[in-house]
C-alpha cells in the first residue's frame, strides 16, 4: 500500500543544534570549552543546542571545525541548519583532484621496492605500488573483485590470513584502529565490517593482544621466508574535498635486514 511504503520510508530528522550536541558530547567537550575555542559566548552555544537561535553556515563550521567533525558529516550539519553542503565528494581520478592524485601516485612510487597502498574511510582499497602486486597474486579472486576491502584480505582465510604468522596481534591492531574511527564518527559501513570481522576471536589464535597501535611487526611467511613489516600512515593536511579528506596511505617499511634484502633483491 502507498501509506506502507510513506511509513517505511520515515526517517529521523536531527535539527543543527541536536547534532552540534551529539558531536560535543562524543568528543567530551563542555558547552563553556566549546565557546572558548569558537571565541563566541557559552550562551549563545546553548541557545544554538536548544534550537532558540538559528546559527549561520560560519558558525556552524567554526563549531564544527572546533569538534574536529569530518567534513562529510560539516555537510549534514550545513543541510540540518538549512544551508547548501559546502564540501564536494569526487572520484580520486576527478580532474579537480589531480594535483591530489598526483601526490598519491608519487607516494607510492617513491616508496618502491617496499608495499604502499591507498585506502578509503572504509578500508577499501583504492590503488597500490607495484610492491603490493606479488602478494595480490596468492589472493582468491573472489576477493580482489571491488571494492577489495584491506581488513578482509587481511584476515580471510583465502586472503593473506595464511601467510600472516601473527594474525592474532593483526587483527587487534584492526581492532584498535577501527574502534578508534568509529569513537570520531560513526559508520555504519564500517560498524558492520567491524561487526563482521572483529568482533568474534576465533578459536586457538595465538599471540599478544594489543589495545592501540604500537609499532608492531606484521611478521609474513613468503616462500619460505618470515618478512617482518611495520607501517605508517599518511594522510592529507586541511583538506577540503571528502575523498581528499577520507584517504589515508598506508607504506610498509621492513623491520630487519633480512626484510629489507627480499625486497630490495
Amino acid at each position: 500500500m502507498a501509506l506502507g511504503g510513506t511509513i517505511s520510508t520515515l526517517m529521523i530528522v536531527h535539527t543543527v543544534g541536536e547534532l552540534l550536541r551529539q558531536w560535543r558530547k562524543r568528543r567530551g567537550v563542555s558547552q563553556l570549552d566549546l565557546a572558548i575555542a569558537a571565541e563566541v559566548s557559552a550562551r549563545h552555544v546553548s541557545l544554538v543546542e536548544t534550537g532558540k537561535s538559528k546559527p549561520s553556515a560560519e558558525m556552524v563550521l567554526r563549531l564544527a571545525e572546533q569538534l574536529q567533525v569530518p567534513l562529510r558529516e560539516r555537510n549534514r550539519l550545513l543541510l540540518a541548519a538549512g544551508f547548501a553542503p559546502r564540501y564536494a565528494e569526487r572520484p580520486l581520478d576527478d580532474t579537480a583532484l589531480s594535483a591530489a592524485l598526483a601526490a598519491v601516485r608519487r607516494v607510492l612510487r617513491a616508496h618502491e621496492p617496499y608495499p604502499a597502498l591507498v585506502f578509503d574511510r572504509g578500508w577499501n582499497i583504492l590503488m597500490t605500488n607495484r610492491a603490493v602486486e606479488p602478494f595480490l597474486a596468492q589472493v582468491a579472486p573472489e576477493l580482489l573483485r571491488p571494492p577489495v576491502n584491506l581488513v578482509r584480505l587481511g584476515l580471510d582465510p583465502r586472503g593473506f590470513a595464511p601467510m600472516v604468522v601473527n594474525l592474532a596481534d593483526v587483527r587487534a591492531v584492526f581492532r584498535a584502529r577501527i574502534a578508534r574511527q568509529l569513537a570520531a564518527a560513526p559508520d555504519p559501513e564500517l560498524a558492520a565490517l567491524y561487526e563482521e570481522l572483529l568482533t568474534h576471536e576465533p578459536e586457538n589464535t595465538e599471540g599478544r593482544r594489543v589495545d592501540a597501535d604500537v609499532v608492531i611487526p606484521m611478521v609474513l611467511r613468503v616462500g619460505g621466508r618470515e618478512l617482518r613489516l611495520f607501517s605508517t600512515i599518511t594522510t592529507f593536511g586541511t583538506p577540503m574535498d571528502i575523498t581528499v579528506d577520507e584517504i589515508a596511505i598506508e607504506s610498509y617499511y621492513p623491520a630487519d635486514a633480512e626484510s629489507a634484502a627480499y625486497f630490495e633483491a
